[in-house]
This record gives C-alpha cells, structure tokens and sequence, in this order.
C-alpha cells in the first residue's frame, strides 16, 4: 500500500516537472506564429506599395521624366494613395519632343505650367479606354475637371487608342490602386473654351482673325461646336493678296465669307485622326463648312515603313499642297491648326 503511494507521487511530481518544458514549447510556437504572420503582413504591405501608380512608374525607365514630374507636383503623393486613378503617361520621347528633354528640365520649368499639365494627365477611376464603344473623340474627365477627346479605333485589324489625338503605346499596366496608361504626346490642356478665342491669342493668326469678323463668322464659331479651324498663318494672307486689315476691311463679306468656310469643317479633328480615318490610297475628302471638300494627304515617314508624319491639305483650286505649322491646339468647342497657305476653291 505504502509503494503504490509512493508511486502515484512520483507520477504527480513528473506530470508538475513534464507541464513546465511543454508550456515553454507551445508559447514558443505560439509567438513564432504570430512573428511569421507579422512578416507576411509586412511582407504583403511592401507588395501592395510597390505595385502601386506611383511606385510603377519610378520603376519605368522610360517614365523617367514623367516621375520626376510626379514627384515636383506632389501627384506622386496622391498615385501612392489607396484610392483608384488612371495615371496617363507620356514617354520621356514625348516629354523631348514637348521641349523637356530630361527631369532637369522639368525641375527647371515654370512650377505652375508643370503642375497644370501634369494634373491634366490624372484621372480618377479606372478607365480601360479599349472597352469604350467604338466613337469618335469620347469625352472624359480629369481629376481637374479638363477634358480629355478618347477614340477607339480599329485600322486594317489593329486596334488603337488615342487621347486628344496622341497614340497610348501601352495601355492598361495594372497597378494595384488603378491603371497606367503611356502615351507618346505630352496632352496640353486648353486654356480658351472656343476656337476664335484661341485664333485671337495667336499673333500669326492676326490677320485670319480679322477675316472671321469682317466675314461675320464669329458668332458662328462661338456655337457649341465641335469645330476644326486651318487658320492660314499670317504669311499666308499675305501671299494671297490680304496683307492688312484695310486689303480684309475692303474685300467683298459674302465672297470673304466663302472663302473663310472653307477653312472650317464641322467636327473636331487631331491631325492623327486623319491619318487613322483614311483608307489604304492615304488620301481622304473633308467637308467643310460651305459644304465644299478639301483633300487630306498623309505624309508618309521616311524611317518607318507603313508609318506617317502627319498631314498636306489641297483645296481644289490649289496646285500645291499646303503644310501644317502648328496643329492639335485644343479649344473647348474645338481643334486649331495653323496652316502655311490658303486653301483655295477655285484657281
């Protein structure tokens, strides 16, 4: 009786000597659990931030410009934020061709301008624009409120986008707070709500700016719209005969008239618009608004095979084609472009 006693107390003491060892080892692997779950966190955490706008395209070598551009305005700020944006891009080839060659020029350039461009290229929301219907220049919005002209087009089986004109060269790069969209124009956001306000502002346009008012189209112009205006630069009224306001004061209104709708087309048209809407002979017919056609030639590029520069104009009484200096100047109610010649109905 006595060792059966015994026994059962020294099984009591090792269970009280085994508990201790065992408590030890299960709050162990406890407190490694909660550490491994810890790093996942953490580890996701660090996942979602770099795979969010901003981090993107500090990442994107060919963003470099467009980074840096972010960060001086703050937007990189907003683009790392949980809400969803579309971020339009534009390369650093783009960036070049608008006159920023690298990020020094941008940390250089006047604040203001930068920040009213770059804001221009923010769009809350998702917009995966190749879903849009297949229209011609649908509107959207900026984060700002400006407006931006997206056509979904499809050329000989391809299928392209443009914004205001400017191809996306790569569309839809998923980020996990929205998506980017690189395009290969910097957008200029327009500053005049109607076209005659924009041709007014344009010193080379002095002359043409006259001739709408004498030809009493403005009000014309000052409509919804949309319109596309060829404002023949001042050169080119020269050339023609109208050198002042007296030669524009003194001309005919009704024959001045004519000749002034033929410059204007009832649509609202970016230069590659043209070059994605015209057939394989790489010329097409545009009505104007005196219910005459012009011709529109695309100008083939020399480096690329297949590939156009822009676009030749030829009234027809022109025996010359007529070269663009100046195109895609965005208005509210329409599209600007300068042009070197008139065009001309009859010889």
């Amino acid at each position: 009786m006595f060792q059966l006693i015994q026994i059962n107390k020294n099984m009591s003491h090792l269970q009280k000597i085994s508990i201790k060892p065992l408590c030890i080892f299960l709050t162990l692997v406890s407190y490694g659990m909660v550490l491994n779950s810890c790093k996942k966190e953490e580890t996701a955490g660090k996942n979602a931030n770099s795979n969010k706008i901003s981090a993107i395209v500090a990442d994107n070598f060919n963003l470099s410009v467009y980074n840096t551009a972010l960060i001086r305005t703050g937007l990189a700020k907003t683009t790392d934020k949980e809400g969803l944006f579309t971020a339009i891009a534009p390369s650093d080839d783009a960036f070049r061709n608008a006159g920023f060659g690298n990020a020094t020029a941008i940390l250089s350039a006047d604040p203001s301008r930068v920040a009213t461009i770059m804001n221009y290229h923010i769009l809350n929301g998702v917009y995966e624009f190749n879903k849009l219907p297949f229209l011609f220049n649908q509107e959207v919005r900026s984060a700002n409120g400006g407006k931006l002209f997206v056509t979904h087009w499809v050329k000989r089986g391809d299928t392209i986008l443009t914004i205001n004109g400017s191809k996306v060269v790569s569309q839809n790069v998923k980020a996990s707070n929205g998506l980017i969209q690189v395009i290969d124009r910097v957008l200029e956001p327009y500053t005049h709500n109607l076209v005659v306000e924009a041709i007014a502002s344009d010193r080379d346009l002095s002359l043409f700016y006259q001739a709408l008012q004498r030809s009493d189209l403005v009000e014309t112009l000052n409509g919804k719209g949309p319109y596309t205006v060829f404002a023949p630069n001042n050169a080119a009224m020269v050339a023609f005969g109208l050198r002042t306001i007296e030669d524009i004061n003194a001309m005919d209104p009704a024959v001045l008239q004519r000749l002034v709708r033929y410059h204007i087309s009832s649509d609202r048209r970016f230069v590659y618009d043209y070059v994605l809407s015209t057939g394989s002979a790489n010329r097409s017919d545009q009505t104007m608004l005196d219910g005459n056609s012009i011709q529109v030639i695309l100008k083939p590029n020399p480096q690329v095979a297949g590939a156009f520069i822009g676009i030749e104009l030829k009234g027809t009484g022109n025996t010359s084609v007529i070269q663009l200096s100046k195109q895609d100047v965005l208005t509210g109610n329409g599209v600007v472009h300068t042009i070197g010649g008139l065009l001309k109905i009859t010889q």
